[in-house]
C-alpha cells in the first residue's frame, strides 16, 4: 500500500485534516506530521534558532512546534526510511489563490516535499466569512484525484495547488496561478474593505489559454495548479542580458 505523508498549517485537530484522513482510509498508509498550534500565513519559515520538539499524539500521528515546513523536513529525516509516495497538505481552512500562494503555510508545505522529489499536493477549501466550512462536498474529488496520482506513479518536483469552490461542484478545471486579480482578503472569498486599504499593484494580465485559480473557483470549478520550483524570471533575465554591457561600462 502507498505510504502518504499528511501536514497542514492549522493544527493537528483542525477538521480538515481530519477530513483528509478520512478521505485516504483504504487508499494509502498515512502518517500525519502537524503543528501543534495554528500556523496560518507562516509561508514557507523554518524554525532556526530555538528548539524543535514533537509528541506522538496516536498511532503515525505526531505534532511538532513547528512550521509546516519544519513539520516535512522533520519527517523526511527522521520518521522515514524511504521517502513516501506523496506528501499531501491540508485541507486548508480557507481558499490559496493569487498571491495569497507566497503567504501560505499549506502551499509552503508541499512546495518543500516537491523540493525533495516527492510529488505533493497542496489541498484548500474555500468558504464565506461567517458561514460554516463544508469539507465533504469535495471530498470524493479529492480522493479520485489523489488516487490518480498513486496509479500513476508520479515522481519528482511535482506540486499540485488544489481549491475546492464553495457549494456544489462543477467539475475540475487546471489552471494558473491568477496573479493579475486583487484578492482582498486573504483565505475568505468575501470582500474586507480594512485589508483592500493596503496598496496593490496589479499585475501585467497574462495571456494564457489556462484560466485562472480565482475564475475557476467563482464559477464552482475545483481548481488545479501545478506549481514550480524555479521562480526565475526569463523574460526579465534575457532583456538585462541585452543590457549588459551598457550596464557595465556605467561603473
Amino acid at each position: 500500500m502507498a505510504v502518504i505523508l499528511v501536514t497542514n498549517d492549522d493544527g493537528a485537530g483542525a477538521e480538515g485534516l481530519k477530513t483528509l484522513e478520512e478521505i485516504l482510509k483504504g487508499l494509502a498508509h498515512v502518517v500525519v506530521v502537524a503543528p501543534d498550534q495554528e500556523r496560518s500565513a507562516v509561508s514557507h519559515a523554518l524554525t532556526l534558532h530555538s528548539s524543535i520538539s514533537y509528541q506522538a499524539i496516536g498511532s503515525d500521528r505526531y505534532i511538532l512546534n513547528g512550521t509546516p515546513a519544519d513539520c516535512v523536513i522533520f519527517a523526511l529525516r527522521h520518521l522515514f526510511a524511504q521517502p513516501p509516495d506523496m506528501v499531501i497538505s491540508g485541507i486548508n481552512h480557507g481558499a490559496n489563490l493569487g498571491d495569497d500562494i507566497m503567504y501560505s503555510g499549506t502551499v509552503a508545505a508541499a512546495r518543500e516535499a516537491s523540493r525533495h522529489g516527492i510529488p505533493a499536493m497542496a489541498i484548500s477549501q474555500a468558504y464565506y466569512d461567517g458561514r460554516p466550512i463544508h469539507f465533504k462536498e469535495g471530498a470524493p474529488y479529492v480522493r479520485d484525484l489523489i488516487a490518480a496520482m498513486l496509479r500513476n506513479n508520479l515522481n519528482g518536483e511535482i506540486c499540485l495547488n488544489v481549491n475546492i469552490p464553495v457549494g456544489n461542484i462543477r467539475g475540475i478545471k487546471i489552471t494558473r496561478q491568477g496573479c493579475e486579480e486583487h484578492i482582498p482578503h486573504f483565505n475568505a472569498l468575501d470582500y474586507k474593505l480594512d485589508y483592500d486599504d493596503l496598496p496593490f499593484a496589479r499585475a501585467v494580465a497574462i495571456k494564457s489559454e489556462l484560466m485562472s485559480d480565482r475564475q475557476a473557483i467563482r464559477e464552482q470549478y475545483i481548481s488545479i495548479t501545478p506549481l514550480q520550483r524555479d521562480l526565475t524570471d526569463y523574460s526579465t533575465a534575457r532583456i538585462l542580458m541585452g543590457e549588459a554591457d551598457r550596464f557595465f561600462s556605467l561603473r
